[in-house]
């Protein structure tokens, strides 16, 4: 027999409440459950939090919701109890920002300048040893686009290859105050290909030069990179660009004279390759002893003192395979007219005179950035008198860095092609 629905109806409905008052005896017995601590309720319910991560992490700059940020910014933090940290920078469209732990280990910078006008938000994650990320944030706008603006340049161009000798030439078209100079000299790094140890100095308010301890590796890999986009360099000025370089050292040749038997010793790799009879500045115009660098090389030329000299004892006179030493006029070249003297007697106004066949092969077989030392003259070389950066001690060189120096444990060295040196003194044959 059928029941009712009306029969149905009433039977569901008590089913349901008596299924209710079951639930509600169920939850009852169930809120009863503690863990015998003043009615907490057991970890297993989820009741307590999880623990705070043992790490913290900081930004100190830019600070939060800072304003008109200059677009070199780096991100500078601290982290507590770290044992990993990562550094991410997005703009306001989430698009990530490349870029490297600074040597300090405390600032991240980005890969290249910022976009100016620009929001971007950096997170700090620092995780310690129980596993529990810790992170911190900032969100900065950067700076709008500035009108006074610093070029950076450098001597040498991409993929050029220079002697043992190099320094690496860096110039700026303002001077840069005191002040300012460590930080731009903390945006400069140098990498080599083997490592070697070295340091910047700086030649003047315009111009830093970088030379490694000892001359440079034959045939090492050298890249360099300068990142004043948007850097500030004082009184209102800021860095218009990055710039980066990457040259090849060639083969170490060296050359050495020595006044006392007038002969040229060229070594390549450590081993002699030819002696060249030469002669050197006579006494009332000696040549200067001291460490050079070949700074330009010049197949041909006009050497014109007259300006200089007079008209009584200047001369103008055609040159083969002159090779530049100072800016005062001191060069490697072709003299002709004293190979009877070479090897025996000092004849010249200061250079180094070799013969028309020796020239050429010098020309030949030599590059810009080869060193050459003097050694027996009368007159000591006056640093600054051409690329003198060799003519220092090690210790000497340091104190020209604006940041202090700092041996490292394993030498490493710790960056548009534009610059051109215009020799200006008059040179002297």
């Amino acid at each position: 027999m059928r029941a009712s629905q009306d029969q149905l109806t009433r039977r569901g409905g008590r089913r349901r409440v008596f299924a209710a008052g079951l639930l509600a005896v169920a939850l009852a017995f169930t809120s009863a459950c503690t863990d015998g601590d003043g009615g907490k309720p057991s970890s297993w319910q989820g009741g307590d939090k999880a623990p705070a991560p043992k790490a913290a992490a900081t930004i100190s700059e830019p600070a939060a919701d800072a304003k008109d940020v200059p677009a070199s910014t780096g991100i500078t933090f601290t982290t507590k109890d770290a044992v990993k940290t990562a550094v991410e920078l997005k703009d306001a469209a989430g698009k990530a920002v490349e870029g490297t732990l600074a040597a300090d280990g405390k600032t991240w910078l980005p890969a290249g300048a910022l976009e100016y006008g620009t929001a971007y938000t950096a997170t700090v994650t620092a995780t310690g040893d129980d596993d529990r990320p810790a992170t911190a944030t900032s969100t900065f706008t950067t700076m709008a686009k500035p009108n006074n603006q610093v070029r950076v340049t450098s001597f040498l161009g991409d993929n050029q290859v220079v002697g043992v000798g190099m320094p690496l030439i860096v110039k700026f078209s303002r001077n840069i105050p005191e002040d300012y100079r460590d930080d731009v000299q903390r945006r400069m790094t140098v990498t080599s290909t083997p490592a070697q140890e070295g340091i910047w100095h700086w030649v003047s308010p315009t111009e830093v030069r970088y030379r490694p301890k000892e001359f440079w590796k034959a045939d090492s890999k050298v890249s360099y990179r300068v990142q004043a986009g948007g850097l500030p360099m004082g009184e209102g000025w800021y860095g218009r660009a990055d710039l980066s370089v990457d040259v090849k050292i060639g083969a170490a040749t060296v050359m050495t004279v020595d006044n006392k038997t007038k002969r040229m010793t060229v070594t390549r790799n450590g081993s002699v390759i030819k002696t060249i009879p030469v002669s050197l500045g006579k006494k009332s115009t000696p040549s200067s002893s001291g460490t050079m660098v070949v700074i330009e090389k010049l197949r041909k030329t006009v050497f014109d003192t007259f300006e200089e000299l007079g008209p009584e004892e200047g001369y103008r006179t055609k040159i083969d395979f002159a090779q530049r030493l100072t800016w005062g006029g001191e060069f490697i070249h072709a003299a002709p007219w004293s190979e009877g003297q070479q090897g025996s007697v000092n004849v010249s106004h200061g250079c180094v005179n070799v013969s028309m066949a020796n020239g050429d092969w010098l020309f030949k077989n030599t590059q810009i950035g080869d060193p050459i030392t003097v050694k027996g003259t009368e007159r000591k070389l006056q640093n600054g008198n051409g690329w003198t950066d060799w003519n220092m001690s090690w210790d000497e060189y340091v104190k020209g860095s604006a940041l202090p120096y700092e041996p490292p444990a394993d030498p490493d060295t710790t960056p548009t092609p534009d610059g051109a040196v215009t020799p200006t003194p008059t040179p002297t044959a």
